[in-house]
């Protein structure tokens, strides 16, 4: 039974749109209804909420690489880069500065 309810969690609500609250209330109604009994309700939740933080990560993480992919593609300069550059003008200026005294 509690496979089912999973399964029907995933599927139907989606697993990245679970919040905590959602999935208590989803719970709370099967524990009342005498479908889950309470231990397995507390299991149950437990399990949704690190199930569902554990694919934001995995969305966040898909999604910064694909970021990252594009912008390589677009040939951008990166902070990184912009930052080796302000580094090297200081360099510059300081030495200029220098030999005009």
């Amino acid at each position: 039974m509690i496979d089912l309810l999973k399964k029907t969690m995933f599927t139907g609500i989606g697993i990245l749109s679970l919040t905590k609250d959602k999935v208590e209330e989803i719970v709370k109604e099967f524990v009342e209804k005498g479908k889950l009994s309470e231990q397995e309700g507390k299991n149950l939740v437990e399990e949704m909420l690190e199930r569902s933080e554990a694919s934001k990560e995995e969305l966040k993480k898909q999604t910064e690489a694909v970021v990252q992919s594009t912008l390589a593609k677009m040939d951008i300069a990166s902070k990184a880069d912009i930052q080796e550059l302000r580094d090297e003008l200081a360099e510059i200026k300081t030495k200029l500065s220098s030999k005009e005294l």
